[in-house]
């Protein structure tokens, strides 16, 4: 591996792992859509514990679910086709020179392919486990007695909210894991493409959170439901 490779795969890891925690610290200072997401969800779920019926609220959530088991099935698929390359031999990771792949020793291809299996993994590990926390709050949306006082309610809200938030807070680091992916996959090509793509990839990424038109119509939908 040559320095160029060290800095780029260092930079992708400072990006990747680094992410997460930027995106709290960004939410504190300027906000940012996951964070006016949760306040948005909060009040859905307080607003669910008020209605009699809560087959919209029910259908709502089998909707998430079907999107992440979509996303789940999407990236296993993907994990099996770049694990049958990593370990189909030389012959298979040799093949990438044809579509222009930078040449390189064949442990490096293989460091290189390992990275976007890395990747595609913890984001099939985050579906998997949003799933699994919206199928438990869609179950607490069904148990949810029909509560006579105020204080009932917003608890009832809290609860929800607070198994809801994580299952979707899962699923957007599942996405995620898709974007870095491609990044780690523009390596094949060499150092220089692997840094422009973590650079691009968490570049746009943070666009999106904080100044794309989406972030700012839900935080100003935000403001309006805070001040109510």
């Amino acid at each position: 591996m040559t320095l160029l490779d060290g800095l780029a795969l260092t930079l992708f890891l400072l990006c990747w792992l680094g992410y997460g925690p930027f995106l709290t610290l960004l939410a504190r200072s300027s906000g940012s859509l996951n964070d006016d997401m949760t306040v948005i969800r909060r009040v859905w779920m307080t607003a669910m514990t008020h209605r009699e019926v809560r087959l919209v609220d029910s259908q709502l959530m089998g909707h998430s679910i079907n999107t992440a088991s979509f996303f789940a099935s999407t990236n296993l698929l993907l994990i099996a086709a770049v694990a049958s390359v990593l370990f189909g031999g030389e012959a298979a990771l040799q093949g990438f020179a044809v579509v222009g792949a930078e040449q390189v020793p064949l442990k490096l291809m293989e460091a290189k392919m390992a990275l976007v299996l890395v990747c595609l993994a913890r984001g099939f590990l985050d579906f998997i486990w949003s799933i699994r926390q919206l199928n438990y709050a869609l179950a607490l949306i069904g148990a949810a007695p029909e509560a006579h006082s105020e204080a009932d309610r917003v608890a009832l809200g809290e609860a929800a909210t607070g198994v809801m938030n994580p299952a979707l807070a899962a699923f957007s680091q599942g996405v995620r894991g898709y974007y870095f992916s491609l990044a780690a996959a523009a390596w094949l090509f060499g150092p220089i493409w692997l840094a422009a793509g973590v650079a691009l990839t968490t570049g746009l990424l943070i666009w999106r959170q904080a100044a794309s038109p989406a972030a700012r119509a839900l935080r100003n939908a935000r403001r309006l439901l805070d001040s109510r």
